[in-house]
């Protein structure tokens, strides 16, 4: 049985006008990697806040996001995609500036691994039961 290790994780739920900002991979199919918001790991020299904000930075390009708050913190077993268990921190955040319906995105993961490309698109909240992996756990904390 391969063991699993515990990562530090954000999602961020950026809303705007009732919509949700999601993103796909570009260099990957729906099926594969499904429609995702921003998320990511947390360094060991961050905060979770810090590491939402690095996060919707780094997958949109855009760069004035502000927490509105912390919706709250869920467990997701992510296997056998890795054998890992994240414990996610769920923020959501608002984008202060002009964006397009759709643009692309690239995240070049301090240069570390080849750069990922992205979509990234507004979706209804009605619609975000789509998101994958657990994502969506905590999208009805935003109506609290």
């Amino acid at each position: 049985m391969t063991k699993k290790i515990v990562k530090g994780k954000v999602l961020c739920y950026v809303v705007r006008d009732g919509r949700l900002l999601v993103f796909r991979h570009t260099g990957f199919s729906y099926e594969e990697v499904g429609i995702q918001v921003p998320a990511g790991s947390i360094r060991p020299e961050e905060t979770p806040e810090h590491a939402a904000l690095r996060e919707a930075r780094e997958e949109t390009g855009f760069t004035r996001f502000r927490i509105v708050r912390k919706l709250g913190e869920v467990t997701y077993d992510i296997s056998p995609y890795r054998f890992e268990i994240q414990h996610r921190h769920v923020f959501h955040l608002e984008l202060t500036e002009p964006t397009p319906e759709r643009w692309a995105g690239r995240e070049l993961h301090d240069g570390e691994r080849e750069p990922t490309d992205f979509e990234c698109f507004w979706i209804p909240l009605e619609a975000a039961h789509v998101l994958q992996s657990g994502q969506g756990a905590l999208l009805g904390a935003l109506f609290d």
